[in-house]
């Protein structure tokens, strides 16, 4: 329970994010109430459904941006890590990724691919290159993930920079090289190394601490 009471600020996070978030569209939406008030009821209805749907879209464009600012300080603390899965040193992380995912699962699949996902993705402390194509929106602790210049990540595939292993949580750095295609629906999870233009096939699964050398096609029979 005491681990419990340590995550609670993620809830009150999350009410901040999503609120402030919220505000461009609410005030959009009170002013054309207060415009259209004493008007036809279906002009009335339309404005009223238009402000909500530009609220929606203005909500996805300020979250990416305060999201990121609430994960600023936890950062630092986000690290390699083997211990239990509750524990002091790994809050930072639930932090971290529950940041994420608030976006991820709220407004990210609308603007990936996108230069609006890839500078989330910077935001949150992952590591992109020049020319980085992200086309997934199955992305965990950004912030251990580095992608070199000219990767391509498929659509949904999914990247993880940690693993659970004999009742332990492990969280190790995720690193791509220069000129690498992840398929589609391929996983890769904590701890691999991946070299300079290899190709990791669709639907193939990297294990952790996997080092693929440069220029191989991983995943193949």
């Amino acid at each position: 329970m005491s681990y419990v009471f340590l995550l609670s600020p993620i809830l009150v996070m999350f009410v901040i994010c999503v609120g402030a978030s919220l505000t461009p569209g609410a005030l959009i939406f009170l002013k054309v109430e207060e415009i259209t008030r004493n008007g036809n009821l279906l002009l009335r209805a339309f404005g009223l459904g238009c402000s909500l749907g530009l609220g929606f879209f203005l909500y996805g464009l300020t979250i990416i941006f305060i999201v990121p600012l609430f994960n600023l300080p936890f950062i630092p603390f986000v690290r390699s890590y083997r211990g239990p899965w509750f524990s002091l040193e790994s809050i930072p992380w639930y932090i971290h990724n529950a940041l994420t995912y608030l976006v991820r699962y709220t407004i990210l699949d609308l603007m990936t691919p996108s230069p609006i996902n890839l500078l989330f993705y910077k935001m949150m402390g992952m590591k992109i290159g020049k020319n980085v194509m992200i086309n997934s929106t199955n992305i965990s602790d950004p912030c251990l993930i580095e992608l070199d210049d000219y990767v391509v990540i498929g659509g949904s595939a999914s990247l993880m920079a940690h693993y659970g292993m004999k009742g332990y949580l492990i969280i190790d750095k995720l690193i791509i090289g220069k000129g690498t295609t992840v398929g589609l629906n391929a996983n890769i999870m904590g701890g691999v190394r991946i070299g300079e233009k290899c190709t990791i096939t669709p639907n193939a699964v990297v294990l952790p601490k996997t080092v693929i050398p440069d220029h191989t096609k991983y995943g193949m029979e």
